[in-house]
């Protein structure tokens, strides 16, 4: 078996040669280029994460920029990007560090954790990357790596599995004081989760632990890390009001909490005589068209989605505490939606050019 004691010592020798160097969040200390790049990486791929971390940067260059935003701008840049709580959280989170901490991140593992979208394993990354702390992550890479180079049993969702590799990740760490010791070690474990221990067709050969991995040498890559207990998905059903006036279209703010909270969407109703219903009370036609229905998938459920198209009948109404907008086709960039809703008015964007 693997002595512990040699794990970091190989992983950051591996990762200084074949590991990743060039992404735009890394060769710096800056916590806040770090502490952003840590929070849209969540639950998503370096790839997708680039360009808007590009635009990210160049609407607010530092956190007091950031915090001084209207949410609905930050909202409205995050847009396509899923998982809308952490762009909540982001700006909650640079308020925090510009009213409290006078725009400058707290050091310690613990002060980090306990700001808005910050947990354990984020905190300990920004701890690491930024300042140089010995801190351990466990984002779903490392659990990746090490349910397989040690045989870890068990889906590492389910608290007993994952206490016991919090306790094994920070028996792992690199005794060296140096700073870049810790980084490469830490970005270590995100590169070789990223890049070679993936989840479909891990590249055993490539990585510098094969001799010793038991899912390697047992043949077990494919049972490790156990899979999430199945579930039935369950799949809800909504109508959508496509309410357009001329060349603009009537939108609604969605509640603050919830399926993309925060954002511009379309309004909904239960059914299509509830709809017709809403249509009439916003000035519309009762009279509906059907569009093209389309489903989104989020992680607990698929969500059925019917649009219905409704013209304006003159003067319509538009509620006056501003949660709701006439938006003109031409101008849905500036808006924060939800992935099917743009999809679905850049459709009927299209079918009107």
């Amino acid at each position: 078996m693997l002595a512990l004691a040699d794990f970091s010592t190989r992983l950051i020798a591996w990762q200084r040669v074949h590991g990743r160097h060039d992404l735009p969040w890394q060769n710096t200390r800056d916590p806040y280029w770090i502490w952003l790049s840590e929070i849209m990486l969540q639950q998503t791929q370096v790839s997708t994460v680039i360009p808007y971390y590009a635009r990210f940067l160049a609407r607010f260059p530092d956190v007091n920029a950031l915090a001084a935003a209207p949410l609905d701008d930050v909202m409205a840049l995050w847009a396509g990007l899923g998982y809308y709580s952490r762009a909540r959280n982001l700006h909650r989170c640079a308020q925090v560090v510009s009213e409290q901490f006078g725009g400058a991140f707290p050091q310690s593992v613990d002060e980090l954790a306990e700001l808005p979208g910050i947990g354990r394993s984020t905190a300990a990354a920004i701890a690491s990357f930024a300042f140089g702390a010995r801190a351990t992550i466990l984002d779903g890479n490392v659990k990746r790596v090490l349910a397989r180079v040690f045989g870890i049993d068990g889906f590492p969702g389910e608290k007993r599995v994952e206490n016991a590799m919090w306790t094994l990740a920070e028996s792992l760490l690199p005794d060296a004081a140096h700073p870049d010791d810790v980084t490469a070690y830490t970005q270590g474990l995100m590169d070789l989760g990223a890049t070679l221990c993936v989840r479909g067709k891990p590249d055993c050969v490539r990585c510098p632990f094969a001799a010793d991995c038991v899912a390697n040498v047992t043949g077990r890559q494919r049972e490790l890390p156990a899979a999430r207990p199945k579930k039935t998905v369950p799949t809800r059903k909504t109508w959508m009001l496509v309410l357009k006036d001329g060349d603009s279209v009537l939108l609604e703010k969605r509640p603050p909490t919830g399926i993309w909270g925060g954002l511009w969407s379309l309004p909904e109703a239960a059914d299509e005589d509830a709809l017709a219903a809403v249509a009439h009370g916003f000035g519309g036609t009762e009279e509906l068209h059907r569009l093209a229905p389309l489903t989104h998938t989020f992680t607990h459920f698929k969500l059925d989605i019917e649009p219905r198209l409704a013209q304006a009948r003159g003067a319509c109404v538009q509620a006056a505490d501003g949660e709701t907008v006439w938006a003109p086709l031409s101008e849905i960039d500036s808006f924060g939606l939800p992935a099917p809703v743009r999809k679905l008015l850049d459709a009927l964007q299209g079918s009107l050019i």
